[in-house]
């Protein structure tokens, strides 16, 4: 941003120097042609008045040396025409061949008027510049004076304004931008510190830490406000996820233990009740407030592990995926063959990904839940490891009912669950398991998805980007 704030500076003193510089050269320019233009006007003004007793007398020997001293002296040739236009007096030869075709202030002087004057002459104009006054006597015009004055000198002039005119606008240039760099780091100041600042304290508030202040006493006072209102956003923040941690807390505890003494009265009275000849739809009631009771439960813990989930910030460390996986088949198994079902792992080994293993191994274990829940008796639950184009992936895949192609897109939401046998009975789950393992997978640097094999099932892949 500094850079980009430097170049709308440099940009903006450019547009001054330049603004002032092209004006000042014009100027320049302008008044030296006039000023030379004044000089050579009166010279040729003072040859038409000398020419006029020459002129009608036919005697030119002494003009003929005046105009030879003053070509001498200046360089400029000078010629004095007649009435046709021939030349009657000349410094040089053929003087007229220096004019070309630039005929027109000739054809003005003999036909009685003075020389405009000329246009400005810039530095790449070659030509000289040309001046005729008429010869009057009595008030006829009977020839014209002229002088061709070289513009050389005059260009060098021009270009050496020029020149200087650059090099103070390259000083001034320069000034201004060493002047700018102590604005702009004043100005920016507050800037990059909120920027500086903005991913600590976002790592902060989600780790449940005091968040730094970022507040800046350099700057603009409009800049200082924002960065003393984002502290206090900040802190508000904090508070915020601080108290929800606690009400999660709290509420945990203080649900979990009224449901475990509910669970306990009612297995009391399933237990009075066997003893007793209880009418079928007494029973059925305690059955069913027994199933509501387990299953409020399991929501309970689901929650409780999804808001663990989002809650848990840590920092990424070499993981070695094999550690993890052991670890979860050796807790899994034991249900998988409690429920009938098969728990294998394949793969390479050797893997290691960045990531945070306590929040990978709740992944895995929403996921394993998940596939175990929906595995027919006899089936399998398959784990896997892959290497995909420099990724690492871990895959989870059940011989379960699945999910049609048009629910995968829904499988993450919260509380949602399938149609086909995927959470359609009363013991089907929370439908939290794969909500916590989308956000898990988030937390945990990776990225999960939801495939459908052509067999049937599910596989969930955990896939961690190649290391950049």
């Amino acid at each position: 941003m500094r850079a980009r704030l430097l170049v709308v500076v440099t940009v903006l003193v450019a547009a001054v120097v330049v603004g002032l510089g092209l004006p000042l050269g014009v100027a320049g320019a302008s008044a030296s042609t006039a000023e030379m233009f004044t000089d050579r006007l009166g010279d040729t003004t003072r040859f038409a008045a000398l020419a006029q007793r020459p002129v009608t007398d036919s005697d030119t020997s002494a003009l003929q040396a005046e105009i030879a001293r003053y070509d001498e002296l200046f360089g400029a040739p000078a010629a004095i025409l007649d009435r046709q236009g021939r030349v009657l007096v000349a410094s040089r030869p053929d003087p007229l061949a220096e004019v070309g075709e630039d005929s027109t202030r000739i054809g003005l002087a003999l036909a009685g008027r003075r020389s405009p004057p000329p246009e400005t002459i810039w530095p790449w104009d070659p030509g000289p510049m040309l001046l005729a006054e008429p010869v009057l006597v009595g008030g006829e015009v009977r020839g014209a004076a002229l002088t061709i004055s070289p513009t050389g000198g005059l260009r060098r002039d021009v270009l050496a304004q020029w020149l200087v005119l650059a090099a103070a606008g390259v000083i001034a240039f320069g000034a201004a931008a060493l002047a700018a760099l102590p604005l702009v780091r004043w100005i920016l100041a507050p800037v990059e510190r909120l920027d500086a600042g903005t991913a600590r304290v976002a790592a902060s508030v989600r780790a449940g830490r005091p968040a730094d202040p970022v507040g800046e006493e350099r700057g603009p006072p409009e800049l200082r406000r924002l960065t003393r209102h984002f502290d206090v956003m900040a802190a508000t923040v904090s508070a915020t996820l601080e108290a929800q941690r606690s009400f999660v807390a709290d509420a945990g505890h203080q649900l979990r233990n009224p449901l475990t003494a509910l669970r306990l009265r009612l297995a009391t009275l399933g237990e009075d009740l066997d003893d007793l000849p209880a009418p079928d739809d007494v029973r059925d009631g305690h059955r069913a407030a027994v199933e509501e009771v387990d299953r409020l439960t399991v929501v309970l813990e689901a929650l409780l592990a999804l808001a663990r989930t989002e809650g848990r910030v840590a920092p990424p460390v070499a993981m070695r995926v094999d550690t993890v996986l052991d670890e979860r088949v050796e807790t899994w198994e034991v249900l998988a063959e409690h429920e009938g079902l098969r728990l294998s792992r394949a793969g390479p080994g050797g893997l290691v990904v960045h990531s945070d293993p306590v929040t990978v191994t709740t992944v895995l274990d929403a996921v394993l839940d998940n596939a175990v829940k929906y595995s027919p008796p006899g089936g399998a639950v398959e784990l896997t490891t892959a290497r995909v184009d420099g990724a690492v992936e871990v895959a989870v895949r059940d011989h379960g009912p699945g999910l049609r192609p048009d629910e995968l897109s829904r499988a993450t939401e919260r509380f949602w669950r399938g149609s086909d046998g995927n959470g359609s009975g009363p013991d089907d789950g929370s439908g939290l398991g794969l909500a916590i393992a989308a956000r898990g997978a988030e937390r945990a640097g990776a990225e999960l998805a939801l495939e459908l094999p052509a067999d049937g099932g599910l596989r969930v892949v955990l896939r961690w980007a190649p290391a950049s």
